[in-house]
């Protein structure tokens, strides 16, 4: 990993250079992967009425709540929080003391949706009349499964799956201290509630965490997560089988998602699998770049690749990217406005990097004072707002932006205040050259300043 370090500190130009001889490059200008701007884990992905949503865990370590992105067209994404689960609402007598984590959300063929999601080591279960929301508990204010089910492995990580025939399953299943990991299934009654049947252990060899169900034909592909996603051992496997409950026998071209150092895909997992435009694709998490981190905190980001599932139950090997392009998704972000940078950060945080298109790479100005980016448009402009993609989607920011048409004499067109959201949208309808972003701290990130 010395080498991703080591060319995250290359200047400018070496970077230019880099990127023409090897143009997949993590931090080069309009990649595609990560997905969304910020550190989310665990994704699970649906489509209704024309739009994406996403839910994942929130990093560092997952929150008191889910986060929440939305798209009309797969690329532009706008980050919520739902109202159901919380830490507080979503908690029991046999709660532990871990967050929101990993949830997987499903239409049932009752029409209504569901979320199967893991709180306190506990697996709790909601419905919606849509992906939208409100969220309310399905159970009765309990667990569907106490963290006590089975005290010598992890109650978390439950994935609905719905058979081509309506009928549905849930799966689920971690170990303790990375070690141990075991995976349960049992059948679901129509309330999405209810078990049909006693839970039954269906663990395949290699088993860790992270279970998501593939139909493939008449068989039944089991794909989950080994490893650990802290370091650079965490992977995706598969195993098949002839029904739902198995005997699952681990493939013989098991695993089919690793690291790839030397491409700086490290510890890709804990995965969905979806369709879009009749491709299959797999959606994953992976460790935020630059990596290793040192003593920070774990921090993955999300990202999608395609995937090819066979008829006889197979899946092919992942060629995990920095492209992610998605079929059946819009081509590109939308980048507004191309302008030039200048101001405080370098190296791998430096200026342009508020405006390379790249949700792995951040500008930070640096240091515990205020921090300004420049934006010059290159000729006197009609602009009509900006678009902020912070580092991290649930904090609070301070920000104000000034215009001038010289590059000396400013003037205020957004007012230095305290704004949250991702993006945080910030409203200037003006005829301008530069804009000049003022931060609340140089300590702050920003993946991308959009100027429409």
């Amino acid at each position: 990993m010395r080498s991703l370090v080591a060319r995250a500190l290359l200047p400018a130009a070496a970077l230019l250079v880099s990127a023409a001889v090897a143009p997949a490059r993590w931090d080069a200008t309009g990649a595609g992967n990560p997905l969304l701007p910020g550190y989310f884990a665990d994704p699970s992905i649906v489509r209704d009425g024309g739009r994406w949503y996403v839910f994942a865990t929130i990093d560092p370590w997952g929150g008191d709540t889910l986060g929440l992105w939305t798209s009309d067209n797969g690329r532009d994404w706008t980050f919520s929080q739902p109202n159901w689960p919380t830490k507080q609402a979503a908690t029991s007598p046999t709660s532990g003391d871990s967050k929101v984590w990993a949830p997987s959300v499903v239409k049932a063929a009752n029409g209504r949706w569901y979320m199967y999601v893991s709180v306190g080591s506990e697996i709790w279960v909601g419905s919606a009349p849509s992906p939208a929301g409100p969220w309310d508990d399905a159970n009765g204010g309990k667990p569907l499964v106490a963290r006590d089910f089975a005290p010598a492995y992890h109650m978390i990580d439950a994935e609905a799956f719905i058979d081509s025939d309506g009928q549905a399953y849930l799966y689920w299943g971690s170990g303790l201290n990375w070690t141990n990991g075991h995976c349960f299934v049992v059948k679901l009654k129509p309330d999405m509630v209810t078990f049909d049947g006693v839970p039954r252990d269906v663990t395949p060899a290699n088993y860790f965490e992270g279970p998501f169900m593939v139909k493939a034909g008449k068989r039944y592909a089991l794909t989950y997560s080994d490893g650990n996603t802290t370091k650079d051992t965490y992977k995706v496997r598969y195993a098949i089988s002839d029904t739902p409950f198995g005997p699952f026998r681990e493939a013989a071209d098991s695993p089919i998602l690793t690291t790839d150092a030397s491409r700086d895909i490290i510890s890709p997992g804990h995965h969905a699998i979806f369709r879009s435009g009749g491709q299959a694709y797999i959606l994953y998490h992976r460790q935020a770049l630059p990596w290793p981190r040192g003593g920070e905190e774990v921090l993955r980001q999300i990202a999608v690749d395609p995937l090819r599932i066979g008829t006889d139950g197979t899946l092919a090997r992942v060629a995990p990217s920095h492209g992610g392009a998605v079929k059946g998704f819009a081509p590109a972000r939308a980048r507004g406005l191309r302008w030039q940078a200048s101001g405080s950060g370098e190296g791998a945080y430096g200026a342009a990097r508020a405006a390379d298109d790249n949700y792995a790479t951040l500008w930070r100005g640096g240091g515990e004072a205020a921090a300004t980016l420049v934006a010059d448009l290159g000729a006197v402009r009609a602009v009509t707002g900006s678009r902020l993609r912070p580092e991290y989607a649930t904090r609070t920011y301070t920000v104000g932006i000034e215009a001038s048409d010289d590059g000396r004499a400013w003037r205020t067109v957004v007012p230095t205040a305290a704004r949250s959201g991702s993006p945080i949208a910030l409203s200037h309808t003006l005829r301008t050259r530069y804009l000049r972003l003022t931060t609340g701290s140089g300590k702050d990130g920003y993946w991308e300043w959009t100027i429409d």
